[in-house]
């Protein structure tokens, strides 16, 4: 698959966050009054815009709102550098870096995505981070990346691939006429990626060093 820019969602792709995420997301749910998440709940908040999550468990949008707060008081404070990246990723960012242009496009809000990458020394490889803003306006995966399309001027979609775990990243990626992969090693499955439109699907981090060569 020969791209000349990759954008790579960054939790569940590049890095396994949940430990922050789950902490974070439980301290939100006692902060308002309520019982904590199951596994499987937690896990479905990764990937998503926060507030779309909590409303989806139930919270009229000015509770799922404050929660944002409450999550956000927990994830500054140590939450954004409690990830571990997956087995190989680095290998791969070094490898592709040499080769094509890479950027995060995430659903985080951009202000933690740009800390976590420094925290962890990716920015080496990165052209540029792209993510959410704070308030909410640009939260979800299909407005995440036509704005990275926007602000790196690019004019030939077909150079162009998104990277990710989740189905919004595929239908993020769909949304704006370009290409995806999806991964199997994050926090998504093979049902929901393939449910979503993509066509093709890698297993592990490495296997992306084949897909892009």
């Amino acid at each position: 698959m020969q791209k000349t820019k990759i954008l790579f969602d960054l939790d569940g792709t590049i890095i396994d966050s949940s430990a922050g995420i789950y902490a974070s997301l439980n301290y939100a749910m006692k902060e308002m009054n309520r019982a904590p998440l199951s596994q499987k709940t937690l896990k479905s908040f990764i990937g998503p815009p926060l507030i779309d999550s909590f409303v989806k468990i139930g919270m009229s949008k000015q509770e799922a709102k404050e929660a944002v707060d409450h999550y956000r008081t927990l994830y500054k404070e140590k939450g954004m550098y409690q990830v571990s990246p997956y087995n190989g990723i680095e290998e791969v960012l070094t490898q592709l870096s040499k080769k094509y242009e890479l950027f995060i496009a995430t659903s985080k809000p951009e202000f933690f995505a740009i800390k976590i990458v420094d925290h962890l020394g990716y920015s080496k490889f990165l052209n540029a981070v792209y993510g959410a803003d704070l308030k909410g306006v640009r939260s979800d995966k299909t407005a995440v990346i036509h704005d990275a399309l926007k602000a790196e001027k690019i004019e030939d979609l077909s150079t162009v691939v998104m990277v990710g775990d989740r189905a919004h990243d595929i239908t993020g990626a769909i949304e704006n006429q370009i290409d995806n992969v999806g991964v199997l090693y994050g926090f998504g499955d093979k049902e929901e990626l393939l449910k979503a439109g993509t066509q093709t699907i890698v297993e592990k981090p490495m296997d992306l060093l084949e897909i892009f060569q």
